[in-house]
């Protein structure tokens, strides 16, 4: 007999051909349309939901508690069967998102996700399984979703949103909310939702605390009001870098939901032109108002510039798609391959291996032999830190005889350890610090993990 998670892996590949399939019959509808009409705009593969007259005596039971809501009722339901939300991200927002969307019964979910489903994803994004590691996000997602509600229409969609498919897709859809984690993906998301005229629902989270607004609805001001410029790479920080608690991101997909929901059913969204913050430390939410939309935004401004999308991982000098955040800070000749560190640590040359990352995660694994001093000590030039640190370079130096200790630096992804070489840097050219070289171990201890000790943790 067959185990539960076997069933639930075949379910799954099941419902994945299910959708090549489908997919498949829509890229032949697509093609054959495209030879009677070669204008791009006209080939939408996804037709609007037709208007529901009346419910059905099924859908009057299912959704009685909300039925019976005078701000809602029975129109506001059926606005609601007609409505179609297009997900993107199907993670730690998009997973409640999509869940309360189904369950309150709009009519088509689209969900957009490129990635698999991995064993760090699980303890947030709530639509996933265990049994289910490696398979795609979107197809997961579907598949939970119509287990919730079969009469609600899913359409996944495993790629990645690109400049060349993202206008086409925004236009299919009523609504749009984002729940991507990455700059480019935002900016990609906002300029499609204004040149297609939708509103779009976006919502972040980051460790304790997140945020939410409602761009581009009834006048009000777009991402690019908000943010015309990209911040510098560096100082943005992704949940894999920062870390994240699951209930948080459950917190603003519920918040996007409700927001989707009520544009969807007609009642309008609360935080068009404001931020609602929220911080799970404290418990407290707080509202700010933001600006109006600028007259000179380059997006929805009175003589907008973005007539088309762009490239956007250019835009903002970073990846849509690395999972990762990878920074490149240093040239090659300021690096070293985990497995070149290796063979150095083999050979016994004398040197130092300094851990910047917070102690948090010096908790959880480490690498013995290395010398700890965060990187937010170094950035301040804490005096305890950079004692600590001189005497074991006095330590190595004593060491070697005839020349100044290399220090190495290691952090989880690479990204930290590039901005302490850095700062290492100046302070050896100030002759704060006495050492030869200073060189960054790129990939960090997650790169060591994957490909010199297999039994060192990930996290």
């Amino acid at each position: 007999m067959a185990s539960r998670e076997e069933v639930l892996a075949l379910r799954a590949a099941v419902a994945q051909r299910e959708e090549e399939l489908s997919s498949l019959k829509q890229q032949l509808a697509a093609a054959l349309s495209a030879e009677r009409e070669p204008e791009p705009e006209r080939r939408v593969p996804v037709s609007p939901l037709p208007p529901k007259a009346a419910l059905s005596r099924d859908e009057i039971l299912r959704y009685s508690r909300q039925l019976v809501l005078p701000e809602l009722g029975v129109h506001g339901q059926l606005r609601l069967a007609a409505a179609s939300v297009l997900i993107v991200g199907c993670g730690g927002l998009g997973c409640p998102l999509a869940q309360y969307l189904a369950a309150a019964g709009v009519g088509r979910l689209g969900l957009v996700d490129y990635d698999v489903i991995e064993l760090s994803n699980l303890a947030r994004q709530v639509l996933h399984e265990e049994a289910l590691a490696g398979q795609a996000k979107a197809f997961s997602a579907a598949a939970s979703l119509r287990r919730l509600n079969s009469k609600v229409e899913c359409v996944p969609y495993a790629q990645a949103l690109t400049p060349a498919t993202a206008l086409d897709l925004v236009r299919r859809y009523d609504v749009v909310a984002d729940c991507s984690d990455n700059v480019p993906t935002r900016y990609l998301v906002n300029d499609a939702c204004v040149l297609a005229g939708r509103p779009l629902v976006s919502a972040s989270a980051l460790r304790f605390e997140g945020q939410i607004t409602v761009y581009h609805y009834d006048g009000g001001p777009c991402y690019r009001c908000i943010f015309p410029q990209p911040p510098p790479a560096e100082t943005v920080t992704n949940c894999a870098d920062g870390g994240v608690l699951g209930v948080v991101t459950g917190v603003l997909g519920c918040l996007q939901a409700l927001e989707v929901l009520k544009i969807a059913a007609g009642l309008g969204p609360s935080y068009s032109g404001s931020l609602l913050l929220f911080d799970a430390l404290s418990g407290y939410f707080r509202s700010i108002q933001l600006r109006r939309r600028r007259s000179d935004c380059a997006a929805c401004g009175e003589r907008p510039t973005v007539a088309d999308l762009q490239d956007y991982e250019d835009f903002c000098g970073s990846s849509a798609t690395d999972k990762c955040r990878s920074l490149l800070l240093l040239s090659p000749e300021e690096r070293i391959s985990v497995t070149d560190y290796k063979r150095l640590l083999d050979s016994g040359a004398p040197h130092l291996l300094l851990d910047v990352r917070p102690k948090v995660e010096v908790d959880i694994c480490r690498l013995p032999h290395a010398l700890h001093v965060p990187l937010k000590h170094l950035e301040r030039k804490d005096r305890e830190s950079l004692k600590l640190l001189r005497e074991a370079i006095q330590e190595g130096n004593r060491v070697t005889q005839e020349s100044a200790v290399c220090i190495y630096v290691i952090c989880k992804l690479g990204n930290d350890s590039q901005k302490a070489v850095r700062i290492l840097q100046s302070l050896t050219a100030a002759q704060e610090l006495d050492c030869l070289t200073v060189r960054d171990v790129a990939g960090g201890l997650m790169a060591w993990a994957a490909q010199v000790d297999q039994t060192f943790p990930q996290y």
